[in-house]
């Protein structure tokens, strides 16, 4: 499959929205890359089920290079709890290697891309239903934590996600202010991209139906030109995260999760 100029303004493209929203919403981008990239795989020749797997690899690569562009920008406002990254990551390091490695080379494409849809929509409503916590609710211990990051890095890994999705929830439901929970979900996408991506690398080993320029489950023009275009547009997400009112951030993030799913149902009914 050849880097033709229109596929190089469509990966610009989508790589320009995924940084802004990356730094907007703290989701890594991986929400958006991944039906876009399917469709892009599959409109130029990447039989289906493979085209679902290739675009939630590429996707959690590239959040690799998003989420160090849009923590960086939070960081600088003091809205990284670090404590919660440090907490959260080696659980994390943990679900995302039994995600890239194990279940993903197992489950047909069809079936991720179900999960896909299911798994965000339910992300989206709980988001949109705004349910307030127990102002006695805090983060749980070490243990807790780790938990969560397991729980956090394998689902992140099935989907091509950077655990915005289900940490940010997670975060405000403990009582973390939102814009602290967009921050530190930002931070956390760089290992869970990190360990996963390394997982699809070896787990992609061999496949002969692979386009070329593929790196196990990994397209890397794609990765290329979209790592570059969204580090640019991430910090202009950031900025715009820490301007807006919580309830209208809460809406986006909710309104963009149902789009993302929709078309991902789609795709697994008719995959």
């Amino acid at each position: 499959m050849s880097l033709d100029p229109l596929l190089i303004v469509e990966l610009a493209v989508l790589g320009l929205g995924t940084g802004f929203l990356a730094g907007l919403l703290g989701i890594g981008g991986g929400m958006l890359m991944v039906p876009f990239i399917t469709f892009i795989l599959a409109g130029r020749g990447v039989e289906a089920d493979l085209a679902v797997k290739m675009a939630i690899a590429t996707s959690m690569a590239t959040i690799i290079f998003t989420s160090i562009s849009s923590v960086r920008a939070h960081h600088k406002r003091g809205a990284v709890r670090w404590d919660i990254v440090k907490g959260l990551a080696p659980g994390i390091v943990l679900g995302s290697a039994i995600a890239s490695l194990g279940i993903f080379a197992l489950i047909k494409g069809a079936w991720l891309a179900l999960f896909f849809a299911g798994f965000v929509g339910f992300s989206a409503t709980q988001m949109l239903l705004d349910k307030k916590p127990k102002p006695t609710r805090t983060l749980p211990g070490t243990p807790g934590l780790v938990g969560a990051g397991g729980v956090i890095g394998m689902l992140s890994g099935l989907v091509g996600a950077g655990g915005g999705f289900i940490s940010v929830p997670f975060m405000t439901w403990c009582n973390v202010a939102i814009h602290n929970a967009v921050a530190t979900s930002a931070a956390l996408g760089f290992p869970i991209a990190l360990a996963n991506a390394v997982g699809y690398v070896i787990a992609g080993q061999g496949l002969k139906d692979l386009p070329s320029g593929s790196f196990g489950y990994i397209y890397l023009p794609a990765l290329a030109v979209i790592a570059f275009f969204s580090v640019l547009m991430a910090p202009l997400g950031v900025k715009a995260a820490h301007a807006l009112p919580v309830k209208s951030l809460k809406r986006v993030f909710a309104g963009l999760l149902y789009l993302l799913a929709s078309y991902m149902l789609y795709k697994g009914l008719t995959a």
